[in-house]
């Protein structure tokens, strides 16, 4: 859609770095500088996070919280997918398209009829609300190269190739990895804050403290390396706390026979009190036994079961999933 001649968008995180580099100590801007942590640093932390558990570094259950990270994670780049689809915004990199792509010398047959007529010209803009028609002549349309992918043929529109890129669609997808333009919100700082707010359920302390201030790092880098917009990271950043809390009704933070073994206890606490100041054992016994008991019928209900059988099977798959697109995109 936009070409090197597309100037990026105007961004004060960008020009607040650039003034801070002016400011800051030399020491202090090598630091912020540096590639200190990046994507698979933070999806190290969660699986080690998520099998933690087998080591009791974790309370139970530890596949669970790493299933409802995956859960939030798919729910997080739906999101995202229908931000970046619904507007198009130019790359912060805006040699990106030319460097990496066969980029064909005309825009999308789409934008040809409805974007280019009306992109610089403010009357027409304007004439284009009034009657909110594309009434632009905008005469023959420019067609894309059709090579014969036969059921797959719909990726054509998507994927434009060209006559010298051949007509293998899988290798044109497998050397595609990702598109130049900017993408809101950032995918890498969504895994960031994911990563963070399980690490500050399952730990806290100061080695959450530290994470975040990973994530910070990160954010400030890929405003600073022109990988995203400021706006991308300040999304991601929120929309992956939201998202964290959301999910949380659904997976909980600690193993329910505890919440059911403290209500029962409550409900017999006057009780408790009673027998113990009446010194009789056999009573206190038998309340006791009886808040084990309700614990653990509560546990064998069958929920727990199947959220632990959910939990295995979606590791199980998204492990499946990562060694396959491992395999086979590793010339891509």
């Amino acid at each position: 859609m936009f070409d090197s001649d597309t100037p990026p968008l105007p961004d004060t995180g960008q020009w607040l770095l650039l003034a801070l580099n002016e400011k800051l100590p030399h020491v202090i801007v090598e630091i912020l500088r540096a590639r200190i942590i990046g994507l698979h640093h933070f999806l190290m932390l969660f699986m080690m996070l998520a099998f933690s558990v087998l080591f009791d570094s974790v309370e139970a259950p530890g596949l669970g919280l790493g299933a409802r990270y995956m859960f939030t994670m798919a729910i997080g780049r739906l999101l995202r997918a229908i931000s970046f689809v619904s507007t198009i915004l130019p790359s912060a990199r805006p040699w990106c398209a030319t460097a990496r792509f066969r980029v064909p010398a005309y825009p999308h047959h789409w934008a040809q009829k409805y974007y280019v007529p009306y992109a610089s010209d403010a009357n027409s803009i304007r004439q284009l609300i009034q009657l909110d028609i594309a009434y632009a002549d905008t005469g023959k349309y420019v067609g894309d190269f059709q090579p014969d992918w036969g059921s797959m043929s719909f990726l054509i529109d998507y994927l434009r190739p060209t006559a010298s890129e051949g007509s293998s669609w899988y290798s044109l997808l497998k050397k595609a990895g990702g598109g130049c333009n900017d993408l809101l919100y950032s995918g890498h700082m969504l895994v960031a804050v994911l990563t963070a707010m399980a690490w500050t359920e399952a730990y806290g302390g100061f080695s959450s403290a530290l994470i975040w201030l990973f994530v910070m790092h990160s954010a400030q880098r890929e405003i600073r390396e022109r990988h995203h917009y400021s706006v991308d990271c300040v999304v991601a950043i929120y929309v992956g706390i939201l998202l964290w809390k959301m999910t949380g009704y659904i997976w909980p933070v600690k193993d329910a026979s505890h919440v059911r073994r403290l209500t029962k206890l409550e409900k017999i606490q006057g009780r408790l009190i009673q027998a113990a100041k009446d010194s009789d054992m056999d009573k206190m016994r038998e309340l006791l036994e009886e808040v084990e008991i309700g614990s653990q019928e509560g546990q064998n209900k069958g929920p727990n079961r199947t959220m632990w059988v959910f939990a295995c099977a979606t590791i199980f798959s998204a492990l499946t999933i990562v060694l396959l697109a491992f395999t086979w995109t590793s010339d891509g």
